[in-house]
């Protein structure tokens, strides 16, 4: 039983700022726990926590909160190919960082987000599987542009094989619950590499 204490407490933490926030960061506790389609509207109210008309105030449909979340976890640098964008490492250092687990002392290993959204959205046209697709083809164009950048004559097909060594990494990380998984496919990753290159090349 909540006392008038605790309403009036609650009442203020859904009007002060951040309320927007609070729903995100729950809605992404439940959506790693339980998946998506598993999380209904009225639970992600109750752990921001905010009344479902704050909630539906701030996402009109519970694809518009799918997609924001998709959005946060894409900016939020914590995710596999967050690596790509980093500045202060060289290229190849980038690319074999694909590998590595983003959070290995989370538990359970979740693998990766935008994949898990395309396989609980498996319509292609739907908004989270073109948005999970448009992360995954951003995550390819930026591998490629890395291989360019380190003068590989041949970069897109290598792309297509490194990214899809690290997707089938990251998911058999999740399924085995094995932070540290990726070494492996890093390691086939580092061969590809090698070979791809012209002979004579450093």
């Amino acid at each position: 039983m909540v006392d008038d204490r605790g309403k009036s407490q609650r009442k203020g933490r859904e009007k002060g700022r951040g309320a927007r926030e609070r729903i995100l960061s729950g809605a992404a506790r439940l959506f790693a726990t339980q998946g998506i389609n598993a999380t209904g509207m009225e639970q992600v109210a109750e752990a921001a926590p905010v009344s479902k008309r704050t909630l539906y105030a701030h996402f009109r449909t519970k694809n518009d909160l799918v997609i924001a979340h998709l959005q946060g976890l894409a900016s939020s640098g914590a995710t596999l190919e967050t690596v790509l964008t980093r500045e202060d490492i060289p290229p190849l250092e980038r690319l074999l960082g694909l590998f590595d687990q983003p959070a290995p002392e989370a538990t359970p290993v979740r693998g990766c987000p935008f994949i898990d959204a395309a396989a609980e959205f498996p319509d292609p046209e739907s908004a989270a599987h073109s948005y999970a697709r448009e992360q995954k083809l951003r995550m390819t164009h930026r591998v490629t542009a890395l291989l360019t950048e380190l003068n590989y004559p041949d970069p897109d097909p290598l792309a297509e094989q490194l990214v899809t060594l690290a997707d089938g990494a990251a998911s058999r990380a999740m399924v085995l619950n094995d932070p540290h998984y990726g070494r492996h496919a890093r390691a086939a990753a580092q061969v590809l590499l090698a070979h791809a290159l012209p002979e004579g090349s450093a």
